[in-house]
C-alpha cells in the first residue's frame, strides 16, 4: 500500500530551511486516520483500504454507519475514503494511520477540490482577451463568434464558452516535504495545494517521479 492519509488543509506560510533559505509552505494537518475496513481479492473482488479522518455527532450519522465504526473499534469520522492496492494489504482494522508514516518521504502528491467560483463567463474561466473596452463597440467582455452558419449550424462540443468555474478534483504532483511535527499530527509541503483552507485534501507518497537533472 503506497503511504497515503486524510488530511485537511490549514493554510499557508513560510519558514528557514537548513540552507537558510526562506521557503513558501502549506501547512497540512494529516491524521490520525483509523483502519475501518480492509478489502481483499478474496472477500471483495480486489484490494483496498477504508480510512476515516476528522469527527461527527452520533445524531448525525445512521445507524448502519454507527454499526460499521462500532465494528472497527473507531470513533465516528466525518470523512472516508478507500485506497486501492494492488496487494494484499498488510494493516489491519482499528489501526492508526499518522503523519509519522511520511519519515522519510521525499516528494508527495495532493490530491483536492479547487475552489467553486460560480458560474463565470470566458474572460475569467479561460482568460479570454475580450473586446475594445472603449464606449460604443458593445464587445467587451464575450466570447466572440460560437457557431456556424448554416451548415452544420450548432456548436461544436467543447467550445470554451461561460459555465462553471472550479470545484475540481485535481492532483498536485512532486510536492516536496519540508518538515513532518509528529506531535502535532503536521506536515509541511513547499507550494500550494488545491482547495481553501479548511478543505479536506488526501496526502500520498509521489508515483511518478520526476527525473532528476
Amino acid at each position: 500500500m503506497n503511504t497515503t492519509i486524510i488530511g485537511k488543509k490549514i493554510g499557508m506560510t513560510q519558514i528557514f530551511n537548513e540552507e537558510n533559505e526562506l521557503v513558501p509552505v502549506t501547512v497540512i494537518e494529516a491524521g490520525p486516520c483509523p483502519v475501518l475496513q480492509v478489502k481483499t481479492q478474496e472477500t471483495d473482488g480486489y484490494n483496498a483500504v477504508q480510512i476515516g479522518f476528522g469527527s461527527r455527532k452520533e445524531k448525525n450519522t445512521s445507524k448502519a454507519m454507527q454499526g460499521h465504526f462500532k465494528k472497527a473499534g473507531a470513533s465516528i469520522c466525518s470523512q472516508l475514503t478507500e485506497v486501492r492496492c494492488e496487494e494484499a494489504p498488510e494493516v489491519q482494522a482499528g489501526e492508526q494511520l499518522t503523519v509519522a508514516a511520511f519519515e522519510g518521504v521525499a516528494k508527495v502528491d495532493i490530491i483536492g477540490d479547487t475552489k467553486g467560483r460560480g458560474f463565470q463567463g470566458v474572460v475569467k474561466r479561460y482568460g479570454f482577451a475580450g473586446g475594445p473596452a472603449s464606449h460604443g463597440s458593445m464587445f467587451h467582455r464575450r466570447g466572440g463568434s460560437y457557431g456556424n452558419c448554416q451548415w452544420p449550424g450548432h456548436v461544436w462540443p467543447g467550445k470554451k464558452m461561460p459555465g462553471r468555474f472550479g470545484n475540481h478534483r485535481r492532483t498536485v504532483q512532486n510536492l516536496k516535504v519540508v518538515k513532518i511535527d509528529a506531535e502535532k499530527n503536521l506536515i509541511l509541503v513547499k507550494g500550494s495545494i488545491p482547495g481553501a483552507n479548511g478543505s479536506t485534501v488526501l496526502v500520498r507518497g509521489s508515483i511518478k517521479r520526476k527525473k532528476s537533472a
